[in-house]
């Protein structure tokens, strides 16, 4: 048994394996099968199982406050009706113990927990949550194991869920609602299925699960095809439940410095009901390629924004190795990445510089994950007479490597990355360890073998001792025809014939109904019936006695939080903060260097010339030598554009760039010398360098359309928030609609036209980044031991370092949109939305009772308006306490006009709302979970750093929140929602299909013909450190 202690005498001895019990003991009903200690990840894993239902548990004891937990089921889909997802969506809608409507999202403002959430994999589905609060821990425990093993699963839950037909306004069921006569238009509805018609409007994502299906044919859609989502039945959803979420068909992880124990007596009680069944661990494998390479090619969407002609995406794939071997496994993900990975590795010089595609595919790289690996390679943005000669130009890449073999050097940079990741001390590395862990686990793979780090690079580096162990790998597995190539063609008719095919299922199952019911108009009375009825059931959600669900507490939550300790000074007459704390012996440096008047030519493109330097090389180096040097010599480098706003008036902001690197303390001086020469020595006027730059830009470009679609929401806000502050407006331009526009316009430039222009700004940019240490202010974290090293080095960077301020001279200013209502018109069959307004500056009194009110509203009415009622995937309101902005948001939404009503309503609702004690309690817990949320060491003291924002102003901020009261709450929103609506002060954006809604009184904006936003650019300010410090 384990020892009992106290929780300070268990934490001190927590890995210690000598406190554990022996393989073959028996607790709690649970028999500990092994443990091991892994010292280089400073942890000890116990391999236990339940039993009587036979249940694998796993847990990781870690000095680590942050503990997780994690429920997971083997879930192999029968079909592409999506029953796995939809069946995670359901489970979490009531259960034995918690009979209420949603107890999951009912707790999320009752824990301080820092990660909540539930996953659908290919074939398994998993349930974590991560938190810091032994109470917590306990109660989110109970909620989790009995929402899992004893759902309710109504009827109704399925419907609002999964799908249904229903009028497109829900209220037109409701008697005496005045609606218009497009109301009653009858639709499927369903938040998953809103959800997944989202995810298929994203081409890259369509790609992928159309790969998958050919890839892995026994392995159906998991996360479910909308054309086949209606033909999934209530019942088949309970049984699936039955079958498949049983606890012999389970996997449990636990995580932290919390005593096992606990966690093994309230898990039992749980499994202890179960009897022992079969579970369904069947391990399904992909298509058998042994007999030679096949073909496949489907149709896809067309991209407005990509040239016509360069729509196609192809891919070739090979079947590798069992992952039960982690060794080789660990060997093929190494050979994968010194073939693709950089600008100079043989398959990108190839493949992409040769000019025949702009971006790699979505399914490109190794995929170990499940019991047998895969390699894809491929591209998008291709030509259709350059497709057959992707797969040659692949061909001839790998008998290259075989016949040249594979530099010690870059071998020796990836071992280094290793070495460093182990190094760093993430907050969340029990959710990363899950991570990793989970996929291969419901595989079949030994999870002790995962965790076996520095056991595996021993018997990798032994291995490459011997000669051609990488050549022999690529030998093995990769020269030959044993291939899959899956193509996708552009069509013109994808979109509507996807409409079309929605129409005739949807009156083919109204007509199935209409004949049930025994007629056209007793069909539509029992689909409103039905609407009504669920409308009733979304009703009580926000009625309900709450009181059986389990609850932390606003008393739990410390008044006084100490911050980091940081210490100032100067070196070469340069501002520098130190953050001296245990890093295991790496250093983290930040710079940041502010410009006053910067034209916006320039600032536009700073995006553009932060890829440049991290793709061009210099006059002496290669970017190939320059990426060797990174890897064998840093954790990385980088550069960005930084913007911030004061914390005393939102309305004015700073901005210039932001520089960054990681490594360990013996190689700080080669990271300055490489940041230096990246940004300083970069040569702009090489042979090479404009066609490689419309590279870049034709990358970027590449499935812009798509790229919007996964965060549509965040782009409609950006743009609403543009038109607020000057804060707003810059980080739009720089990494919003604004900048997908420019990247477009420049990637579909005729190739007789040039760069020229772009060139020389890029080049006046390189002149501007490091100029004027009066304007240069930086930042380091490392150990006590390397400062007086770490300070000599980074006088000596600092001393190469150009001195002659760049002035500009001041400019007019762009005024801001007056438009408050804009639209852009988007492919999709779902839409974006956001409303945004001015609110106060972070030192106001009056931001702490708007982030409350953020929280009142999201979780007590917008919530149940926009997804339960209006069938979104999500939807919300934000308060951003350093941006002065309150918002409002919606995602995937099929129902835009109904939100948009709801969001102008919300204001005057919460006047005139009676909140009570146990409303605010909820909404300061929902506040305090990101504000207490651990922190990486590397992080900490940057808020200051970035943002000005003080931890005498954090405290203070702290306190106004934990005093919040409801008249505040009043006083704000009306204030600044229902007033500023009332002055028009409002900012309202929406994405999507262009309906006759959209009518004179929108600024319709189209974004033009080109291409897509680059992965979202680097942009350092506070709200990226930290939300919960300046607003949620």
């Amino acid at each position: 048994m384990l020892r009992r202690a106290t929780n300070s005498a268990v934490r001190k001895g927590v890995t210690d394996l000598s406190q554990y019990p022996k393989a073959g003991d028996k607790l709690h009903g649970f028999t500990l099968l092994r443990s091991k200690h892994v010292p280089e990840l400073e942890l000890t894993a116990l391999h236990l199982q339940h039993d009587k239902t036979g249940a694998d548990y796993l847990h990781v004891a870690r000095e680590d406050k942050n503990n997780v937990f994690s429920i997971g089921f083997k879930t192999n889909p029968p079909d592409d009706t999506g029953v796995p997802h939809i069946l995670e969506h359901t489970t979490l809608c009531g259960s034995e113990k918690y009979p209420i409507r949603d107890p999951f999202f009912k707790m999320l403002p009752r824990t301080l927990s820092n990660f909540m959430n539930a996953f659908t994999a290919s074939d398994y589905t998993f349930y974590p949550f991560a938190t810091t609060n032994q109470q917590d821990f306990k109660n989110l425990m109970s909620v989790y194991l009995d929402a899992t093993l004893h759902p309710l699963l109504k009827e109704n839950d399925f419907t609002q869920e999964g799908w249904r037909i229903g009028p497109e306004n829900p209220k037109v069921a409701l008697p005496g609602e005045a609606t218009k006569p497009e109301d009653s238009k009858l639709v499927f509805k369903g938040v998953v299925y809103n959800e997944m018609k989202g995810q298929m409007s994203d081409a890259g994502y369509l790609y992928y699960i159309r790969f998958q299906d050919h890839i892995f044919p026994a392995i159906n859609n998991s996360g479910g095809d909308p054309q086949k989502m209606t033909e999934l039945t209530y019942e088949q959803l309970k049984n699936f439940h039955a079958t498949n979420y049983h606890p012999s068909n389970s996997k449990v992880f636990t995580y932290g410095d919390m005593p096992l124990e606990d966690h093994l007596k309230e898990v039992n009680a749980q499994l202890g009901t179960f009897e022992k069944i079969i579970g369904d661990f069947e391990i399904r494998r992909p298509i058998d390629l042994s007999s030679g390479p096949q073909t496949v090619t489907v149709p896809g969407p067309i991209d407005p924004l990509v040239p016509l002609d360069m729509q196609y995406k192809t891919s070739t794939s090979w079947l590798m190795g069992d992952t039960i071997n982690v060794l080789e496994n660990f060997s093929l993900g190494l050979l994968s990445n010194l073939l693709m990975d950089g600008y100079g590795s043989p398959l990108y010089r190839n493949l992409i510089e040769a000019g025949l595609g702009t971006e790699w595919s979505p399914n490109s790289g190794f995929d170990g994950s499940g019991r047998i690996s895969i390699f894809s390679i491929g591209l998008t943005g291709i030509k259709e007479a350059d497709v057959p000669k992707v797969k040659e130009a692949i061909h001839k890449t790998f008998k290259e490597a075989h016949q040249n073999g594979f530099d010690k050097s870059k071998i020796d940079g990836y071992l280094h990355q290793l070495e460093l990741s182990l190094k760093h001390k993430t907050a969340k590395f029990g959710m990363s360890l899950m991570q990793r862990i989970k996929p291969n686990w419901f595989e079949g793979v030994d999870p002790f073998e995962s965790l076996a780090w520095n056991d595996t690079v021993s018997a990798f580096k032994a291995e490459l001792g011997k000669s051609g162990y990488l050549e022999g790998l690529l030998e093995k597995y990769l020269l030959n025809d044993n291939t899959l190539t899956f193509t996708m063609t552009p069509s013109a008719a994808y979109a509507e014939e996807l409409v079309e095919e929605e129409a005739a299922r949807l009156a083919t199952k109204i007509t199935e109904v209409t004949k049930s019911a025994g007629g056209e108009a007793e069909a539509r009375a029992q689909l409103e019936k039905r609407e009504l009825e669920l409308l009733e059931e979304q009703g009580k959600s926000n009625t309900q006695d709450l009181s059986c669900l389990p609850t932390v507490y606003v008393k739990d939550i410390p008044r006084q939080k100490e911050g980091a300790p940081l210490r100032d000074s100067k070196v070469d007459n340069v501002a520098v903060q130190w953050r001296e704390a245990p890093t295991n012996g790496l250093t983290y440096f930040r710079a940041v260097n502010t410009f006053e008047n910067l034209p916006e030519a320039l600032r536009e493109l700073i995006p553009l010339f932060t890829d440049s330097i991290m793709r061009l090389g210099t006059k002496d180096m290669t970017m190939e030598q320059l990426e060797d040097l990174m890897k064998l010599k840093t954790g990385g480098v980088g550069a960005g554009y930084y913007v911030s706003p004061s914390p005393y008036d939102f309305k004015s902001a700073t901005e210039g760039m932001s520089f960054s690197g990681t490594a360990l303390d013996r190689n700080v001086p080669e990271m300055f010398q490489l940041l230096r020469r990246l940004v300083l020595e970069t040569d702009f006027d090489g042979a090479e360098s404009q066609a490689r730059i419309r590279q870049l830009l034709q990358g970027a470009a590449d499935g812009a359309v798509n790229n919007i679609a996964s965060t549509g929401h965040v782009y409609a806000r950006g743009v609403a928030e543009s038109g607020l502050s000057t804060c707003g407006r810059l980080k739009e331009q720089i990494g919003g609609l604004s900048q997908v526009k420019l990247i477009t316009s420049l990637a579909s430039r005729p190739e007789s036209q040039g760069l020229a222009d772009v060139i020389e700004k890029l080049k006046a940019i390189q002149k501007l980044a490091f100029s004027s240490s009066s304007t240069f202010r930086t930042a380091i974290t490392c150990g006590g031991e390397s400062i007086s090293s770490n300070e000599a080095s980074l006088g000596n960077f600092l001393s190469t370092l150009p001195r002659a301020a760049q002035l500009s001279p001041r400019a007019q200013p762009p005024e801001f949109s007056r438009n408050t209502k804009t639209f852009f018109p988007l492919p999709y069959q779902v839409y974006y939305g956001a409303l945004s307004l001015p609110t106060v500056s972070y030192a106001s009194p009056a931001g702490a009772p708007l982030q409350i009110l953020s929280q009142l509203l999201t979780h007590k009415h917008l919530h149940h308006e926009i997804r339960e009622k209006g069938g979104a995937y999500g939807g919300g309101a934000y308060s951003k306490g350093i941006h002065g902005v309150f918002g409002f948001y919606s995602y995937r939404d099929p129902n835009p006009q109904n939100t948009m009503s709801v969001m102008r309503n919300a204001g005057q609702w919460a006047v005139e709302k009676q909140w009570t004690e146990r409303d605010l309690e909820e909404a300061k817990l929902s506040v305090f979970q990101s504000v207490d949320a651990p922190e990486s060491v590397s992080s900490e003291g940057m808020t200051r750093f970035l943002s000005g924002v003080s931890d005498e102003m954090l405290q203070t901020r702290r306190e106004q929140l934990l005093d919040v009261t409801k008249e505040q709450v009043r006083e704000v929103a009306q204030k600044y929602v229902v007033d500023g609506l009332a002055k028009n002060e409002e900012r309202l954006v929406f994405l999507g299909e262009k309906k006759p809604w959209v009518d004179a009184n929108w600024d319709v904006k189209e974004l033009g013909m080109a291409a897509a936003p680059p992965e979202e650019p680097e942009i350092v300010d506070g709200e990226h450190v930290k939300d919960a410090a300046l607003g949620s």
